[in-house]
């Protein structure tokens, strides 16, 4: 249950109120299968084990609600469009003598298309987020941005508007971070751990150094430090509790809670649900510190209205 990844949006008090909802609107949102002549369906899923008609929202501390959105795709590679309409051309031209103009190859391939859509294999996928009413985020267990802004949109359909905003930090993160690892200076309650990425910001070719597993004050990565790179990406650990990759777009990668976490979770749950809804409990208590930290480093401002 625990996220392995944080893109994060924040939204303004009104909002959150607004969001008293959320399990009602989302029931009424539910993902729906593939029809036969569709590409794509989108919806909201069961947020425990992989019961689809589970509840797709659970609030735990009257301030956390986590969801699962959910999509299934058609499998319908453009190379094998192509292909197909390869063949049907190079028919044409073998028992008709004449050539495929643009037009007719346009129609073609749609017909192609029509044809494959209903056989095609179908893909499901689901993204688990939550939202933190009380401070306002919108916290997504994914980095990939377009993965994010998916899930937001189905979201806003769902509630009909839904503000919330990317990160816009007062202080430059690429700065913070080179600062923290080239002189120390890492704020009360974080450590180095043991990754990194530097980049040469006056580069838009490369110029690209990554260290992994390995300790942060190697000549080598002082030497890429004295030579302008800067990070882009650093490895921390916070509180002893939590492990990450932090990028300068703030995205927190390859996020894992500590034994020290895990040990409080236990393993005697009766089912699914009670799992799904101790592990969430916990996960979103230690985020809600840790993004809490971060808001006040980087400068993170609340919206003040929807």
């Amino acid at each position: 249950m625990f996220f392995r990844h944080l893109s994060l949006f924040r939204f303004s008090a009104a909002v959150s109120a607004d969001l008293a909802r959320l399990s009602e609107v989302l029931a009424e949102h539910r993902l729906r299968p593939c029809g036969a002549m569709e590409i794509g369906t989108a919806g909201f899923t069961g947020v425990a084990g992989n019961d689809a008609e589970a509840e797709p929202a659970l609030t735990v501390n009257s301030t956390f609600t986590l969801f699962a959105a959910a999509r299934e795709d058609k499998l319908l590679p453009a190379s094998v469009v192509s292909d197909a309409l390869a063949r049907k051309v190079a028919t044409i031209a073998s028992e008709e003598g004449r050539k495929v103009g643009g037009r007719e190859r346009t129609r073609l391939r749609e017909d192609l298309i029509t044809e494959m859509v209903p056989k095609a294999f179908v893909r499901r996928s689901r993204i688990h987020g939550y939202a933190d009413t009380r401070n306002g985020w919108l916290v997504l267990d994914t980095s990939s941005r377009k993965a994010a802004e998916g899930v937001l949109t189905q979201l806003r359909e769902a509630l009909g508007s839904f503000p919330a905003v990317p990160l816009a930090p007062e202080e430059g993160p690429r700065v913070l971070l080179t600062d923290w690892l080239a002189n120390r200076n890492l704020p009360a309650g974080f450590a180095l751990g043991d990754e990194c990425e530097l980049r040469d910001p006056a580069s838009a070719t490369g110029a690209i150094a990554r260290f992994r597993n390995q300790e942060m004050d190697s000549e080598e990565m002082r030497e890429h430090l004295r030579n302008g790179k800067q990070v882009f990406r650093l490895g921390l650990v916070y509180d002893e509790r939590l492990s990450f990759v932090l990028g300068e777009d703030l995205v927190i990668r390859k996020l894992r809670f500590g034994d020290v976490v895990v040990d409080e979770l236990g393993d005697s749950h009766e089912d699914a649900t009670s799992e799904t809804t101790a592990a969430f409990a916990l996960m979103a208590l230690e985020l809600e510190r840790l993004l809490g930290r971060l808001a006040a480093i980087f400068a993170l401002p609340r919206p003040e209205a929807a």
